[in-house]
C-alpha cells in the first residue's frame, strides 16, 4: 500500500531532527530535544492545510486563477474552488525525486512540465540542510523552457510552542502589510507603523485574526514566536530571496483553530502574477534562489 505522503526521509544534527516527505516536498516535522517547533500532518497522511508545503511557482492565490504575462493571457485551474482561486503552485501534490540524502540533508528534485495554464518548464528543488543553527531550506528553480517564465516561491510551515497562538509573544520585523479580502487577495503594501498588525518589537498576539503578507522584509530578519510563561520559542530568519512573510493563526482550520502560527516565507505576496509585486521574470536558462532557516529561540 502506498501512503499518501510518499517516502518519509529523516535527518538529524545535534539536537535537532526532521522528516521531509516525497509528496510536495513537504516539511513533516523538526524538532529540537524531542520538542515540536513545527506542526505537521501525521505520519503517512496527506498534507493537509498546507503543512509544510512547497510553493512553486508561485506562493498563496492567484484570483480566479487568471493572469496576463508577456502579452499573453493564462487560465490555470481553479485549485481553491470555493474561493474561486488558484493557490499555493503547481508542485503541491506531486512526487518528487530524491537527488540526496544523507544524515543532515534531504535534495529533492521535480521536473515541473508545461500545462494549462503555466506553459513553461521548471526544473524545482528543495534542498533541506540541518545544522548547529537550525533547519535550513532553500527553494531553488531553473528555466529549461524557451521563454520567459512568471515565478514566485515559498514554504507554508506552521510554527508551534505547544499551546495556542493567543498567548504567545509575536515578532515579525517587516515594515509594511497588506489589506485582505474575504476571498484571500492583498491590496496594496501600507506601513505596519500605527496599525494593529506592528509586531516589529515582541508583543502578544491576543485576538487578532491574521492571515495577513508582510514585506520590507530584510535578509537576515528573525521572525519568532514564543511562549513568555516557559520562554520555549521558534524563529524563521528569512535570507536570499526572501522579501515576504505571510502570517496566518489558522482560524480556518476546523478542530485545529489557532493552534500554531503559518510563518511564510515569500518571494512575493500573494497575487503577485497579476500585480507584478516581486513577481520573478526568469528567462529561458536562468535560476533563482530562495533561503530561509528554520530554529529553536535560543534558551528556550
Amino acid at each position: 500500500m502506498r501512503a499518501a505522503a510518499g517516502l518519509p526521509l529523516s535527518v538529524s544534527h545535534g539536537p535537532y531532527q526532521a522528516e521531509i516527505v516525497t509528496v510536495g516536498a513537504c516539511l513533516r516535522t523538526l524538532t529540537r530535544d524531542g520538542v515540536d517547533l513545527v506542526a505537521g500532518s501525521e505520519p503517512g497522511e496527506m498534507c493537509r492545510s498546507a503543512r509544510g508545503a512547497v510553493l512553486m511557482p508561485w506562493p498563496n492565490r492567484i484570483a480566479d486563477g487568471a493572469y496576463d504575462f508577456a502579452g499573453s493571457h493564462y487560465q490555470l485551474p481553479l485549485s481553491e474552488p470555493a474561493k474561486h482561486n488558484a493557490i499555493h503552485g503547481l508542485a503541491h501534490w506531486v512526487a518528487w525525486e530524491v537527488a540526496e540524502h544523507t544524515a543532515d540533508r534531504v535534495v529533492l528534485t521535480y521536473e515541473l512540465q508545461p500545462q494549462t495554464g503555466y506553459p513553461f518548464a521548471l526544473d524545482l528543488t528543495a534542498d533541506y540542510r540541518l545544522g548547529d543553527d537550525g533547519l535550513t531550506t532553500t527553494l531553488s528553480a531553473t528555466n529549461v523552457g524557451s521563454t520567459t517564465a512568471p515565478y514566485g516561491a515559498g514554504l507554508h510551515p506552521y510554527l508551534t510552542v505547544g499551546r495556542r497562538v493567543d498567548e504567545c509573544l509575536l515578532t515579525v520585523p517587516a515594515t509594511t502589510w497588506c489589506e485582505m479580502s474575504e476571498r484571500g487577495h492583498a491590496g496594496p503594501a501600507e506601513p505596519v507603523a500605527g496599525t494593529a498588525y506592528d509586531f516589529r518589537e515582541p508583543r502578544p498576539i491576543g485576538d487578532i485574526v491574521l492571515d495577513h503578507p508582510y514585506g520590507g522584509v530584510v535578509d537576515g530578519a528573525t521572525a519568532t514566536l514564543v511562549d513568555p510563561d516557559t520562554g520555549r520559542g521558534v524563529s524563521l530568519t528569512g535570507r536570499e530571496g526572501i522579501g515576504w512573510l505571510h502570517v496566518f493563526t489558522g482560524d480556518t482550520i476546523k478542530g485545529r483553530e489557532r493552534e500554531a502560527l503559518a510563518v511564510e516565507p515569500t518571494t512575493a505576496p500573494p497575487g503577485a502574477y497579476n500585480s507584478g509585486v516581486d513577481l520573478v521574470a526568469m528567462a529561458p536558462g536562468e535560476s533563482h534562489r530562495a533561503t530561509f532557516t528554520i530554529a529553536a529561540v535560543t534558551g528556550s
